[in-house]
Order: C-alpha cells, then sequence, then structure tokens
C-alpha cells in the first residue's frame, strides 16, 4: 500500500470534513464523507453552493486577499442544527492552486457554550436580585435599628445590650388619636400619620437624634445615642420645639387638626435588639419611663421636662409653670414648661 493509498483512506475515515475546489470557479474536485455528509454536496458541486450562507462574490472578494477565510456554517441535518466550523486557505500541489477546505463539527462546543453562557446570564441574574434583596433588607433594619448596632448584628448575629449614659428621650403622643381613629377613615388617618411621622423622621436626623420606635401615635427618639453627644439635651430639645412648630404650620392647612404632648428627660437608657423572629431594637431604662410619664403630664402643644433637664440644657429655654408632680415609679419630682426663646426660637 503506497502513501497516496494510506492518506486517501485516512481522509476518508477521519472526523474532519475535508474538500478541494479550484479557485478560479469554486469547483469542488474532491470531498471526504464527512464534508459530503455534512453539505449534502454531488460531484462538480461548487464551494459557494455547499456553504449556502455565503455568496460566490463574498467567498472570491474574501479569498483574493490570500489570506485564510473563516466561517461558521449553519446546518440543518437530520432535524439538527449543526455549526461547522470551516477555514478556507489557498495551496498548491505540483504547480497548480487549489483551494482547501478544512471543516470541524463545533455544534457540542456551540451547545456547551451557549448553555454556559446561559447559566452565566442567571448566575448573574441571581447575584443582581440577592444584591437587591439585600439592600431592601439593610434598608429595613436601618430603620428599626441605628447603623452600629445594624453591622455588629449582620457580622455576629446578636447584639450586645449596652448601657448609654447619659442621653436625653424625647417622648410624643397625640392628644385625642383614639376618637380621631375610630371616627376618620383609616386610610386618610393612616396616611396623615405616616406623613407626620416621616417630617417628625427628618426633623430627628437634623439634629442627630436616632427614632427608636412608634407604637401607635407615640413617638420615641432619643439624643446620645449610640454615639455620645454632649449637646444631648439641646438636640431634643430643639427637636421638640420643631415638632411643634411643624403640626402648628400643618394645621393651618389641614382638616384633621393633630395636637401632641411632649415629655422629655435625661438620664440613662439600655439598648438592645430583642426578640427572635420580629426583632426591634429597643431602649429600657429610667430615662424612657420619666420621658413617657413627663409626656402625660404635658398639655396639648406643650413639652414637659424634669428641673434637672431645665438646669442641664441649652441655653435659650424657657422655663414655665414649674411645680412639684408625685410621679408614679420617681416621686415627688420638680417640673415645669419648656418654651424656645432666643436661639431655640424656631423661624415663623
Amino acid at each position: 500500500m503506497n502513501i497516496d493509498t494510506i492518506s486517501m483512506r485516512m481522509l476518508s475515515n477521519i472526523g474532519v470534513g475535508v474538500a478541494l475546489a479550484d479557485p478560479e470557479d469554486l469547483t469542488i474536485r474532491y470531498r471526504n464523507p464527512a464534508f459530503a455528509d455534512w453539505f449534502g454536496v454531488e460531484e462538480n458541486a461548487t464551494l459557494d453552493g455547499a456553504l449556502e450562507n455565503v455568496t460566490r462574490e463574498e467567498l472570491l472578494s474574501r479569498l483574493a486577499g490570500r489570506e485564510a477565510v473563516k466561517l461558521d456554517v449553519a446546518l440543518k441535518r437530520r432535524r439538527r442544527l449543526l455549526t461547522i466550523e470551516t477555514v478556507i486557505r489557498h495551496a498548491e500541489n505540483d504547480g497548480r492552486k487549489i483551494l482547501v477546505v478544512e471543516c470541524q463539527n463545533i455544534s457540542r462546543l456551540r451547545e456547551t457554550e451557549a448553555m454556559i453562557d446561559s447559566y452565566a446570564r442567571i448566575a448573574e441574574r441571581k447575584a443582581r436580585e440577592l444584591e437587591l434583596e439585600k439592600n431592601r433588607v439593610e434598608k429595613l433594619l436601618l430603620n428599626v435599628m441605628p447603623r452600629s448596632v445594624y453591622e455588629e448584628y449582620t457580622a455576629f448575629g446578636t447584639v450586645t445590650p449596652k448601657l448609654y449614659e447619659p442621653v436625653s428621650v424625647l417622648m410624643l403622643d397625640f392628644v385625642g388619636f383614639t376618637q380621631m381613629a375610630a371616627a376618620a377613615d383609616p386610610t386618610v388617618t393612616v396616611t396623615e400619620l405616616n406623613d407626620i411621622f416621616t417630617a417628625f423622621d427628618r426633623i430627628a436626623e437634623m439634629h442627630g437624634c436616632e427614632r427608636i420606635k412608634t407604637i401607635g401615635d407615640a413617638y420615641l427618639a432619643v439624643a446620645g445615642l449610640p454615639t455620645p453627644d454632649p449637646d444631648h439635651a439641646s438636640a431634643v430639645a430643639q427637636c421638640a420645639f420643631k415638632m411643634i412648630r411643624y403640626l402648628e404650620r400643618r394645621n393651618q392647612s389641614h382638616a384633621h387638626k393633630w395636637q401632641a404632648r411632649i415629655g422629655v428627660a435625661s438620664g440613662s437608657v439600655v439598648g438592645s435588639v430583642v426578640g427572635v423572629q420580629k426583632y426591634v431594637y429597643d431602649v429600657f431604662g429610667p430615662a424612657v419611663n420619666l420621658a413617657s410619664r413627663l409626656q402625660a403630664l404635658s398639655n396639648p402643644m406643650e413639652v414637659t421636662a424634669t428641673a434637672e433637664f431645665c438646669a442641664d440644657g441649652p441655653e435659650g429655654l424657657v422655663v414655665a409653670d414649674p411645680r412639684m408632680v408625685d410621679i408614679r415609679g420617681f416621686g415627688d419630682t420638680s417640673v415645669a414648661t419648656l418654651q424656645p426663646r432666643g436661639a431655640l426660637t424656631l423661624a415663623a
């Protein structure tokens, strides 16, 4: 068996499609079984006719550059879509110019690449969804706890209770809310309450106070927590006066006239996350209890504080109606009504 016979047998049995074509008229002079099976060509077929998705003019133009032409040819054979990677290059045999066509079936490779791309897109989409969900959870948790507490919770899965001292606490409660909620449209009442609490949140943030929670129509905020603030009493006083001023302005243009009582007190509190499934950040301690008692003693649209708060509070406070009151859990306590003046006077 000579070399030519061996070569022809190899070309007939390899899984690569091979063809030889005339560079002038693109007539196929030889094709092995793999090429014939894929492209379905008969003798004397033309190369442009076999490749289908490329015209004679385009093929001749590209071959005129004497460079190899690479094509991905899509074929539908036996109800299956094949992708054939085709390389056409110039060659010579005994001084005669020919075109050598080499083809490989890369269908599985393309299918694998498409599958990988599909998985990559799914993974990217899932990653984006997880990131959005993470941001939603973070936003939700930051609405119920300070950032430093949130960072500790996400890092360790728990929050160590901490004593904060001194801090100032503001407790606000609306007058006649129960009767209003029973008589008015619930949607309107909740919408207005949400608008008011949103404004209170902005006021608290403006003065460095941390909104701890709302309980129905009650609003609890603390200054000096979690970051110590030597001006915590001033911050709480500013918040209290601006909240009342906001309600006064709002009442001028709204049908519902909202009035609030506010109590402010300074002292110590303990802050921690409570609960397991429906957890919430909360504060406990004498200052919270005292602010709640003082809020109950306040007249509508007034701020009530202890004598100690008035003495340690910011300059410019007007202390009115000083009196001794027996407060549950604290005994006889000197309290007074606070009013702003000077630096604390709010612009009209």
